[in-house]
């Protein structure tokens, strides 16, 4: 359960990362330490870099879902 949850984070927090520093997208995010909920929300539409991070970051946290059920990782996405 611990390392479930601690590849979620790892996967989330590099991708938000990564859309900041090699994407040079605008983007604010959230993390509330108790629950694990974290919130990314993009300030302008992502360019095709920042989609394919994002794309990427879902596949992965898709995997971890699949190989070990949804009772540790709920993935909501929202376009507006």
């Amino acid at each position: 359960e611990d390392i479930i949850c601690a590849a979620i984070s790892m996967l989330v927090i590099n991708t938000v990362n990564s859309l900041e520093v090699l994407a040079g997208a605008d983007i604010s995010y959230a993390a509330a330490e108790e629950g694990g909920h974290i919130s990314c929300r993009f300030e302008t539409p992502p360019d095709e870099k920042a989609a394919l991070l994002v794309d990427s970051m879902i596949l992965g946290l898709q995997s971890i879902r699949d190989s070990y059920g949804d009772e540790y990782l709920v993935i909501n996405l929202k376009e507006e």
